[in-house]
């Protein structure tokens, strides 16, 4: 099966999360990807659990179709074995800190003169452009400094908290991954490469502000930052009589059926809550109202009382209920492997659906220097003729 990206090469000199979760996806659609490391390897080869030293879970659910390659990069004939493999890639992605790579002479010119058709991406912490350049930068770091960890604060204390999942890495890599893409895409018509930075700081702060921005959207403002719903300490999974659900009534007529359901038909009908300018201002007000009607009932049933209103609900599913999710497996996005190294894996399969070329996963995350430049050069060198 050939994806969308079959026949690009990829070189990937990215490690732990942000690039290697943008080339993984490279991978999947079909793009050849020769993950460079050093002796040590990435470093979330050794992040727990793990079956066999080198292989952490985390490794495996990040770098699957693609060659791992080791080499030494300060040292001259693996640098220049590099840079030989250059001449026949398509697209290179770095995390490294531009003044180092500049210092190994891998940086955005150098390689550009070998290769002008090279798509050159710099996955970085902060953009080059401005005071914190090279200050080095991980997921919780970033999430602080975009402003993310405040929005995620604790109603009750106040005190600024992380969401707990690496969503700053994993946004700059999709970010890496659809910035190549149109790369890739420009270059069907200029037949010339080009630099690309995507900088975490700069890309996390540009989603979290999105609705954050809210009354600073003006000049002068029209009001405070923060999107009020989204902000309103009554806003939560709710808890029933026995559990908990998410609910969210979202149009007036959502509204409407809700309350009807619940019991309260005079607030279906109240224009402060009903109207939805009126609605905005009086938000927290009807989510705590939600909050304790929901608490009269048991999930069970809930459920059943919402199944067939046309209202947004779910129930709250555990991680271990997620993987379960019968939805999930029939649509194919939870799928079981044979790794030769590490056994049966269970894996998260490819989201995005492609009607004539789809992703596939060929390969699973390879050992440490489990393939050779010399083959993978020659190889592309006899594919680009």
């Amino acid at each position: 099966m050939n994806g969308p990206l079959h026949g690009v090469r990829v070189i990937d000199l990215t490690s732990v999360a942000m690039g290697p979760y943008a080339t993984q996806i490279m991978g999947d659609m079909g793009a050849d990807v020769i993950k460079i490391e050093s002796k040590d390897g990435d470093v979330f080869r050794h992040v727990a659990p793990a079956r066999h030293a080198g292989m952490g879970a985390p490794f495996l659910n990040l770098n699957r179709n693609k060659r791992s390659v080791v080499l030494d990069l300060k040292s001259a004939p693996d640098a220049a074995q590099l840079r030989e493999l250059v001449r026949h890639a398509d697209v290179f992605v770095s995390n490294v800190r531009p003044k180092s790579m500049a210092r190994l002479g891998l940086d955005d010119a150098a390689l550009r003169a070998l290769n002008p058709r090279l798509i050159y991406c710099a996955a970085v912490g902060f953009s080059e452009k401005g005071r914190y350049a090279g200050r080095p930068a991980f997921d919780d770091i970033i999430q602080a400094m975009s402003g993310l960890a405040a929005v995620q604060a604790n109603p009750q204390t106040g005190h600024p908290a992380y969401v707990n999942t690496i969503l700053a890495d994993k946004t700059a890599g999709l970010t890496v991954a659809y910035a190549v893409a149109m790369a890739l895409y420009e270059r069907e018509r200029s037949g010339l490469g080009q630099a690309i930075e995507v900088p975490m700081f700069e890309t996390l702060a540009a989603f979290t502000m999105v609705e954050h921005l809210a009354g600073h959207t003006f000049a002068p403002p029209e009001g405070p930052m923060g999107y009020e719903r989204l902000l309103s300490s009554a806003r939560r999974p709710y808890r029933t009589q026995d559990g908990f659900i998410a609910l969210l009534p979202y149009t007036t007529a959502q509204w409407q059926r809700f309350f009807r359901l619940a019991g309260r038909p005079e607030v279906a009908e109240d224009p402060q809550y009903m109207e939805p300018a009126q609605r905005s201002r009086n938000i927290h007000a009807l989510y705590g109202m939600l909050a304790d009607l929901v608490l009269q009932r048991t999930t069970a049933q809930w459920l059943a009382l919402l199944a067939d209103a046309d209202i947004p609900h779910s129930e709250v599913l555990s991680m271990e209920a997620v993987m379960a999710d019968p939805h999930l497996r029939e649509s194919g996005l939870v799928q079981a492997h044979a790794h030769p190294t590490e056994g049966a894996l269970q894996m998260l399969g490819i989201p995005t659906g492609f009607s004539r070329t789809p992703g596939s996963i060929r390969a699973p995350a390879p050992a440490l220097g489990q393939h050779r430049i010399d083959d993978i050069a020659n190889e592309w060198s006899a594919a680009a003729g």
